[in-house]
Formats: structure tokens, C-alpha cells, sequence
């Protein structure tokens, strides 16, 4: 008989153990902190009214590439239908790798920013995902982020957003959930620059905020509207200016202009000087607009979306096999002559193309025994194709200061090699790097390096090699210098006298 019975009792004791294991590991979720009072706390209930929003909210304008989004965090009865207008701009199909939710505290200041790692968060819907692997790697490699959970705990910036995903999108995704605590436009800036290599198309941002705070329903549609309109020049500069503009006007009740400042100048930290970023207004309303506000005293609610134009093959032009020797030959007739003479040769023009005429960059790289013999270069296209070549003729035989000028008998063991280049492009993250196919160019400061596409093929690095040695070697900003410097990208069209 205790043999028969001691089966069913292990199992009654692993599903205790599992129980239990399954309290421990839930234990730590953010539980909501508003359900019930900002939104409905009930499941059909809070399906209800989101459904009523969406139907009423701006329909989607169909804008391609959206990476962030600036949504109001007020209760649904006042900012929830242009909450949904924001929502409605985003591919509700598309599976984003992380969304990223920055919301500035209410209720507690202090330096950096939480990122939420401990658990997932909970709604009325269900669970949200937290991505706390990389919350974890945030933290661990930024120290302007903490995890500390106290800045979470009351907060409603963050959560009041999540039924809005939860209904909108249809596929699972997992969220990066940032309080800002600070009130300093350098941390701003830092908090953007350990978040800039994640603003692309892979992810979304969302951008919790309410516009001024209680000014009368004509003072806010002014006020609010200028800080809009600051927004959307993509400059840290101008909201900064415009809110302090109008917090010094004086106007009756005006507690602030923007009370998530902070979370929206760190996107625009991120944006600026970008013009691959449009921001587009999606609609404006406040809460004297709604049947449950007044209108002496009102709050401003703006969405606003964020996108990423289309990429475009950077290569504008293409080169004909008469320009490769026609431009291989202006390269070697200069140097044959500039080496033994001092000369430049004249070009006669009219038996080049007009493509050749075109302004233009380019580099022209010696081999000798399969070696290194020289190579510089230039991305400005202020001169004809065909003269720049034979400027970088002149200049990688003997200026590189690398090597010993070429000397006239090396000449015939030379091997020229030109590199045409398209426009350079700058970009947001380092996802956008093509191996083989685009060169970059770094820029921090008044140091700048480049690597020409083909020295990845040559090498095999990775792309963080590609990038670690070109911040060390060309631009002597260390290994790790181009994760806070400038990138750029181009392409090159190269040919050569071997092929």
C-alpha cells in the first residue's frame, strides 16, 4: 500500500514546487498601477473603449518607416483618441524586435534614467514582455541607467500606453520600459547616444507625454502649438528655446509646457542633423475638447510620428568599360610623368564621356608585388571626375606619407586601382553597414577615418573590426570611438588594371 501510494504523491509535491517556482518567477512583474482610474480595469471593458478610440482616432496615413511615435498619457477620457491616432500611424503587422518606452517621472527625481529589468509588466489584456536581457546589457554597459524599481512603481506615463500596443499590433513583441529622472539636458544627451545605435526600422519608440499644463483653452492651443511646431524642426535647440520662451511669457496657470520635455529632447538628441528623419503631426487636441474638460484650466495633447525615409542605392551613376580605361590611363600617364618630369599631362575632354565630366569623389590606391604602395583620396565632389583622378594620381605616388615617394623605375610594377565614390550618407545605426558594399567614414570632432568598402572584403573583418580599426587607425579616436562619433556611409564603383 506505500508503495502503490508514492507516485501520486511525488507528483503532488512537483506540482507544489512547480507552483511555487512559477510564484518566485512572476513575483517581480510591474503590477498596474492605474487600472481602474486612468483606464477601464477590466478586460472587456478596457477592449470596449480602445475599440471606440481607434474608430474615432486619425485613420492611418500610410506613412512607410515609422520609428517612434509621441503619444498623451493622461486618462483615456481626455487623451485616449489621440493616443490612438498615434498608435493608428504604426504597421499593426510589423514584428518589432524591441519598442523602446521612455516616459519621464512623475513622482520621483533623480540622475540617468530606470530601465524596468526585474520582470515583465501586466495590464487588464495580459502580459507585456520586458526584454530584460538587454534592459540588463543597457544597464550594464551605460551607467546613466539604473534599475531601480521605485521609479516604476506609481508611475503612469509607460503603462497607460501599453493597451494601446497590446490592441493595435498583432504580433507578440517585447518592450524596453526607460523613466527619466533627470532634468538636465547633458544626460539627455547621454541617455541618446547609448540609445542611438537601436533607432531604426528593426525597433519602435515610444514617446510618453502630455504638452502644457493648465493654461486656458485658447492660451494652450498657442502654446501647445508652438511646441509642436518646435518638435518637428528635429532640433534640441529650438523646443529647448521655445518652452522657456513661452514659460516666461507669463501666462495664467501654465505649470509647464511639455511635462515629458526630458523623453522627447533625448529622441530628438537622436534625430537631429538627420535628414533621412521626418517628423509629420498627426493631430491635436486637449482636454477642454472632451465632454469631462473644462475650459479655463486644460491640458494639451499632441501625436506626432517619426520616420525614416526610404534607403536609396547610394550609386548615382554608372561607369562604362571605355571611362575604367579611360581613367585608368589619365591615372598612369600622370604619374609616368609627374614622377620622371614634375609634369602634369594635359586631357583632352572631348574624347571623354559626360560622365566623366561629372563632379565627383574618388581614391586611387598603388599595388606593387601585391603590397601597399599608396592610396589617398577625396569625398568632396568639387572638380570633374577625371581631374580628381589625376590629382589622387599625383597625390597617392607621392604624398602618402606612409611611404617613400614612387621613384621611376617602380613604375611599371605598379598596379593602380580607382575607387569612385557616391555621395556619403549618414546613418543612425550601425545595422545599415553593408559589408563589401559601403565604406564609412567617421568623423568625431576635428578627427575623421575612413575605410574604402573593398578593405572589409580584403581583411574579412567583422563589422565591429571594420569599425574598431578604422576609429584606431585612420581616425585615432581608440578602438570604441565610433559608438559616440558620427558614421557615415558611401559606395564605391572599383576597377583596376588587373580586371
Amino acid at each position: 500500500m506505500h508503495k502503490t501510494n508514492i507516485i501520486p504523491l511525488l507528483a503532488y509535491c512537483l506540482l507544489l514546487l512547480c507552483a511555487d517556482c512559477q510564484s518566485q518567477e512572476n513575483k517581480n512583474d510591474r503590477k498596474p498601477a492605474v487600472a481602474g482610474s486612468f483606464y477601464p480595469g477590466k478586460h472587456e471593458e478596457l477592449i470596449a473603449i480602445l475599440k471606440q478610440l481607434f474608430a474615432n482616432a486619425v485613420p492611418n496615413k500610410e506613412i512607410r518607416n515609422i520609428i517612434a511615435v509621441i503619444s498623451p498619457h493622461a486618462g483615456y477620457v481626455f487623451s485616449g483618441e489621440v493616443s490612438a491616432s498615434a498608435f493608428n500611424q504604426i504597421d499593426s503587422a510589423k514584428e518589432y524586435e524591441n519598442i523602446f518606452m521612455l516616459g519621464s517621472s512623475h513622482y520621483i527625481a533623480f540622475e540617468g534614467a530606470s530601465i524596468y529589468s526585474q520582470g515583465n509588466f501586466m495590464t487588464p489584456l495580459g502580459t507585456v514582455k520586458v526584454n530584460t536581457e538587454l534592459a540588463d546589457q543597457l544597464i550594464k554597459n551605460n551607467n546613466i541607467f539604473s534599475n531601480r524599481t521605485d521609479a516604476h512603481a506609481r508611475e503612469h506615463s509607460l503603462e497607460v500606453q501599453l493597451p494601446f500596443l497590446q490592441y493595435r499590433l498583432k504580433k507578440d513583441f517585447k518592450i524596453v520600459p526607460i523613466i527619466l529622472g533627470t532634468q538636465s539636458p547633458q544626460t539627455c544627451w547621454r541617455i541618446a547616444e547609448a540609445l542611438r545605435p537601436y533607432l531604426n526600422t528593426k525597433n519602435l519608440f515610444v514617446i510618453s507625454t502630455d504638452f502644457s499644463h493648465y493654461p486656458s483653452y485658447a492660451d494652450a492651443k498657442n502654446i501647445d502649438k508652438a511646441t509642436a511646431d518646435a518638435i518637428l524642426t528635429n532640433s534640441p535647440e529650438n523646443l529647448i528655446r521655445s518652452m522657456a520662451s513661452y514659460e516666461q511669457k507669463g501666462f495664467a496657470n501654465l505649470a509647464t509646457c511639455l511635462c515629458g520635455w526630458t523623453s522627447v529632447l533625448t529622441l530628438l538628441y537622436m534625430t537631429e542633423d538627420n535628414t533621412d528623419f521626418t517628423f509629420t503631426h498627426v493631430q491635436y487636441k486637449n482636454s477642454g475638447d472632451t465632454e469631462y474638460g473644462e475650459k479655463n484650466r486644460v491640458v494639451g495633447y499632441n501625436a506626432i510620428a517619426v520616420s525614416l525615409k526610404e534607403k536609396k542605392e547610394l550609386s548615382e551613376f554608372k561607369l562604362t568599360n571605355k571611362d575604367k580605361i579611360d581613367l585608368l590611363a589619365i591615372a598612369r600617364s600622370t604619374i609616368e610623368n609627374y614622377v620622371k618630369n614634375n609634369t602634369k599631362p594635359e586631357i583632352d575632354e572631348k574624347n571623354l564621356s559626360s560622365t566623366l565630366k561629372k563632379n565627383c569623389g574618388a581614391f586611387v590606391t598603388l599595388n606593387k608585388n601585391g603590397n601597399l604602395r599608396g592610396c589617398i583620396g577625396r569625398f568632396d565632389a568639387s572638380e570633374p571626375l577625371y581631374k580628381v583622378v589625376q590629382e589622387m594620381a599625383i597625390a597617392s605616388s607621392t604624398q602618402d606619407s606612409r611611404f617613400l615617394p614612387v621613384n621611376s623605375n617602380e613604375i611599371p610594377e605598379l598596379k593602380i586601382e580607382i575607387s569612385v565614390l557616391t555621395p556619403m550618407r549618414r546613418i543612425s545605426s550601425v545595422d545599415e553597414i553593408e559589408l563589401g558594399k559601403h565604406g564609412i567614414y567617421i568623423r568625431k570632432g576635428s578627427r575623421s577615418g575612413t575605410f574604402l568598402p573593398q578593405v572589409a572584403t580584403e581583411t574579412g573583418w567583422t563589422k565591429e573590426e571594420f569599425l574598431g580599426h578604422c576609429a584606431q587607425e585612420k581616425a585615432g579616436i581608440g578602438w570604441n570611438g565610433w559608438k559616440d562619433a558620427e558614421l557615415y556611409i558611401y559606395e564605391a564603383l572599383v576597377f583596376s588594371e588587373e580586371k
